[in-house]
């Protein structure tokens, strides 16, 4: 077996001690019932992919009914779903992996029609640039506060089922980037106009969780935080923004930070004159905060050069569809039967089943690597860059 740091246990400051320094990031997969509880095949496909990362943190459960993004999105919004959570951390602690469940709101990145009936909401009523956005409703002052509050309710729902953590969703176009961004974001109360005030509501969630934490949790409870680093909309969120934000969140109780990109390596979307990849230049800012790098990670090779680059985790998520075995068979020394590819004809085998595998087809299905189909460099590359204009707010 090679040396590889990435197999090496780590400790947070909270005691929290995780097996190695692999991740498996959260990934849609609509495979809840319509309700936001956890299903059977749900159940199957996690269980299938634990075992061999150091963490597994799961796809977008919402902390409100006006909260969700999609169908077949989890829920943490009541505590009649703490039975249901419960079994999925109990499948994701398979051979020692750690559970984190990442909480969100996904504000007006949703639709009339999933919220049956209900319009979307956002910190101001500005319409999303992609095709078919509909224009959202401020939150009001009292509603921004008991969504607050909400955030926190879906940690507690999480110590309760027995998980290890919560990421907060703070990326991805989502509602509380909706606060953050400019663009999204023309309130004139205290939760909108300078960047100072547009911090104001991740930090607001932030502190309400570590306080649930504080109350409820009887062991070492993780809390992390997801972000995107730029937009590509004008005005929109830009890196130099992103690195105050984050000189502010390394001093908050959060436990990692992870930077959601199609690419570990990417340099800024907007500053082409930026030569130094933006997860090294925010290495550098959080000093000894852990942080996730994820981002077309395939091979160990891959993984390691994450940790020689100084970040602290690299997270596999295509891969680890493809390979569920990905790290037991490092950590055996068989790199050689590593999968990189996925035919077709195994995604039952893998736990892509249903909904989920429907949605890989369309909307991943160039990321996916089918064997079936020719793969190079330059495909990769695209689908990489349309990953980041997704997430960064783009089409």
């Amino acid at each position: 077996m090679a040396d590889y740091n990435f197999l090496t246990p780590y400790t947070f400051k909270k005691g929290v001690t995780v097996k190695n320094r692999i991740v498996i990031p959260p990934m849609t997969e609509e495979m809840s019932f319509s309700n936001g509880e956890v299903t059977t095949d749900e159940l199957r496909y996690y269980h299938l992919h634990s075992g061999g990362a150091g963490m597994f943190i799961t796809g977008v459960a919402n902390v409100n009914a006006l909260g969700k993004g999609f169908e077949g999105e989890l829920s943490a919004e009541d505590d009649r779903f703490i039975p249901s959570l419960t079994k999925l951390a109990d499948a994701m602690h398979k051979d020692g992996t750690k559970a984190i469940l990442q909480i969100f709101s996904a504000g007006r990145m949703s639709s009339t029609a999933i919220l049956r009936g209900q319009q979307p909401v956002s910190a101001s009523a500005v319409k999303a640039t992609r095709r078919n956005s509909e224009t959202p409703r401020a939150l009001s002052e009292e509603e921004v506060e008991q969504t607050i509050k909400d955030f926190g309710q879906a940690a507690k729902r999480a110590i309760l089922a027995g998980f290890d953590g919560v990421e907060i969703h703070g990326a991805n176009t989502y509602l509380i980037q909706q606060f953050f961004s400019p663009n999204s974001n023309r309130r004139t109360d205290k939760w909108g106009g300078s960047l100072e005030k547009r911090m104001a509501f991740p930090l607001a969630i932030i502190k309400e969780v570590q306080a649930i934490i504080d109350k409820y949790a009887k062991k070492p409870f993780l809390m992390g935080y997801r972000i995107s680093p730029e937009e590509i909309e004008t005005p929109g969120i830009r890196f130099d923004e992103t690195l105050k934000f984050i000189d502010v969140l390394k001093e908050t109780p959060i436990d990692y930070l992870h930077v959601s990109m199609g690419n570990v390596w990417r340099k800024s979307l907007n500053d082409k004159s930026v030569t130094t990849p933006l997860n090294l230049t925010i290495k550098q800012h959080i000093g000894d905060l852990p942080l996730i790098g994820v981002g077309d990670i395939q091979t160990p090779a891959d993984a390691q050069k994450v940790l020689d680059e100084g970040i602290d985790f690299a997270a596999l998520g295509r891969e680890m569809l493809r390979e569920p075995k990905w790290v037991q068979k490092v950590e055996a020394g068989d790199e050689k039967a590593i999968r990189y590819t996925i035919s077709p004809e195994d995604h039952e085998e893998l736990g892509l089943v249903g909904t989920y595998w429907e949605f890989l087809m369309q909307g991943f299905h160039d990321g996916l690597q089918l064997s079936s189909e020719p793969i190079t460099e330059e495909s990769r590359q695209k689908f990489n860059n349309a990953l980041d204009h997704i997430f960064g707010g783009g089409e």
